[in-house]
C-alpha cells in the first residue's frame, strides 16, 4: 500500500529532526572522546595520568641551602676530627650537636655579601693506626652508626659531611668504595690525607706518606662516575698536601661534577703557614680550587679569618682541626 505524500510541513518538519538526531548523535560521540582523553578540545594540559607522573617525578637533589654548585659560588669552612679523641680534631670535642654550634660561629666569621658560606664537618672516616689492626690494614674504619650520627648532625646544621680518609697501608680507592652507601647521598663529600697513606713496609706516624696521582685519579674518576649515575649536586673532593712531594698534582685530572680542592695542610708560624700556602697554589691546574688549614692548638699565632681572607688567592675551603 502506498503512502500518502507528505505536506510540505511534515517534510520540513522530518528533516529537521532527522538533522537534530545526526547532531545528538555527533555530540554524545565528541563527549565520549574527550572523556577517554580525560580533558575538553581545548584543553592543553597533560591528560590526569600524565599529570601524576610529572608530579611524582622528584626534584634533582640540592646542596644544604638550596643550589646544585659548591664552587666557586660559596666558601666552605669546616671542623675536622674524629670521636676517638680530642687530639684528632675539633670536630671531635664534645658531642656532634655542640660542635656544630661552635662551627656555626666560626663560620659566620666568613661570611661576605658576595659569597655566602657553607659550613661543613670532615669526619676522618678511615683513621691512621701504628698497629697492624684487623687485615693488617693500619687503620680503623669508623662504625657505620658513627658516621650516621655526625650526618644527622650536619644536616640539622644545614652542613655538609666531609668523610676523610687516612688509609695506612689500604688504599684511597678501596676504603672510598667502602663508603659508597654515605657518598652517593647530595650532602656529603670526600677528603684523602696522603699523609698517611703508606708503603708496605711503612708505619703511620713513622713517616710522612705520599700517593700517586694514578690513584687519586681512579679514586675521583670513581667518585665522578657515582655524581653522574645518581644525578648528585656537585660533590667536594679534597686532597690534603702537606710536603710538595705528597702527590704531583701535575698529573691530577679533572672530573665533571667534582669540586676539586688542594688543601695546604701542616701547623705552624704565620710566615711559614703563609709561605707553604703560596708554594702550594701555584699549581697550573686551573680546576684545582684553594683550601687553607688552621689548627687551634698547634699554630702559633692562630691566624684571624681576616687575615685568612687576605692570603692570594683568597682559600675557597678553611678548615680548623
Amino acid at each position: 500500500m502506498t503512502s500518502p505524500p507528505l505536506s510540505p510541513a511534515v517534510y520540513r518538519r522530518r528533516r529537521v529532526a532527522a538533522v537534530l538526531a545526526v547532531l545528538a548523535v555527533l555530540a554524545v560521540l565528541t563527549v565520549a572522546a574527550l572523556l577517554l582523553r580525560g580533558g575538553g578540545a581545548d584543553d592543553d594540559r597533560p591528560a590526569g595520568s600524565e599529570r601524576r607522573a610529572a608530579a611524582a617525578t622528584p626534584a634533582p637533589p640540592e646542596l644544604p641551602g638550596g643550589g646544585r654548585s659548591l664552587l666557586p659560588d660559596r666558601r666552605i669552612v669546616a671542623f675536622y676530627g674524629a670521636p676517638q679523641a680530642d687530639e684528632l680534631g675539633e670536630l671531635g670535642i664534645g658531642t656532634p650537636a655542640s660542635a656544630a654550634r661552635r662551627l656555626a660561629r666560626q663560620a659566620r666569621a666568613y661570611r661576605r655579601p658576595d659569597r655566602p658560606v657553607l659550613p661543613a664537618m670532615e669526619l676522618i672516616a678511615v683513621v691512621a693506626a701504628a698497629h697492624p689492626e684487623e687485615g693488617g690494614r693500619y687503620n680503623t674504619r669508623q662504625d657505620g652508626a658513627v658516621i650516621d650520627r655526625y650526618l644527622r648532625a650536619a644536616r640539622r646544621a644545614k652542613a655538609l659531611l666531609i668523610l676523610d680518609i687516612q688509609p695506612g697501608r689500604s688504599d684511597f680507592y678501596t676504603e672510598t668504595v667502602r663508603l659508597r652507601k654515605w657518598l652517593k647521598e647530595p650532602d656529603v663529600g670526600l677528603a684523602i690525607d696522603p699523609e698517611w697513606r703508606m708503603g708496605p713496609d711503612e708505619v703511620p706516624g713513622n713517616v710522612i706518606g705520599s700517593v700517586a696521582a694514578r690513584e687519586v685519579n681512579a679514586t675521583s674518576a670513581w667518585l665522578a662516575q657515582l655524581v653522574e649515575r645518581q644525578n648528585l649536586p656537585e660533590k667536594l673532593f679534597l686532597i690534603h698536601q702537606f710536603t710538595d712531594d705528597m702527590v704531583d698534582d701535575t698529573q691530577l685530572r679533572e672530573r665533571p661534577g667534582l669540586a676539586m680542592v688542594l688543601n695546604a695542610d701542616g701547623f705552624g708560624g704565620q710566615a711559614i703557614k703563609k709561605g707553604k700556602y703560596r708554594a702550594f697554589t701555584r699549581s697550573p691546574r686551573p680546576f684545582l680550587h684553594k683550601g687553607f688549614k688552621l689548627f687551634y692548638r698547634e699554630d702559633t699565632n692562630l691566624m684571624r679569618p681576616r687575615q685568612v681572607l687576605r692570603l692570594r688567592p683568597p682559600p675557597d675551603v678553611v678548615i680548623y682541626e
